[in-house]
C-alpha cells in the first residue's frame, strides 16, 4: 500500500469512527450547520479567544446571522454551549463550551488517534 493509500484509509477509518461517536446516546444529535459552527467556535477556543454571541453570528460567511443565532440557541438547549455574561458590560454574552462539548471533542480526538494507530 502506498503512503497516499494508507493516509486515505486512515481518514476513512476516522470518518467511520466519528460517525459512530455522533450516534452515541450520550451526545445530542446535531445537524451539519451546528457541527460546522461548533468546529469554528472550537478553533477560536483553542486559541484562547473569547467569542461574543454577536461575533459568533458572523462566523459563517455563507449563513445569515439569524440562522446562526437560532443554531446557537439550539446548541445551548442541547447542552453544547453556554453563555457567560461579561463582568463589566452585562449586555455582552460570550459563547463558551460545556463539559459535554469537551467530552465530544475528546471522543473525536480518540477516534483520530485510533484511526492513525491502525494505519
Amino acid at each position: 500500500m502506498t503512503n497516499q493509500q494508507s493516509l486515505s484509509a486512515c481518514y476513512l477509518r476516522f470518518l467511520n469512527l466519528m460517525q459512530a461517536v455522533r450516534t452515541l446516546p450520550v451526545f445530542p444529535v446535531i445537524d451539519a450547520l451546528e457541527e460546522r459552527l461548533l468546529n469554528v467556535l472550537a478553533a477560536s477556543w483553542a486559541n484562547d479567544k473569547r467569542i461574543t454571541v454577536l461575533t459568533a453570528t458572523a462566523m459563517l460567511n455563507d449563513t445569515s446571522a439569524t440562522t446562526v443565532h437560532r443554531r446557537l440557541k439550539s446548541m445551548r438547549t442541547k447542552g453544547l454551549i453556554d453563555l457567560e455574561l461579561d463582568t463589566v458590560d452585562y449586555r455582552i454574552k460570550y459563547v463558551v463550551p460545556t463539559a459535554l462539548t469537551h467530552r465530544y471533542f475528546s471522543e473525536l480526538g480518540a477516534c483520530m488517534h485510533r484511526a492513525s494507530q491502525e494505519a
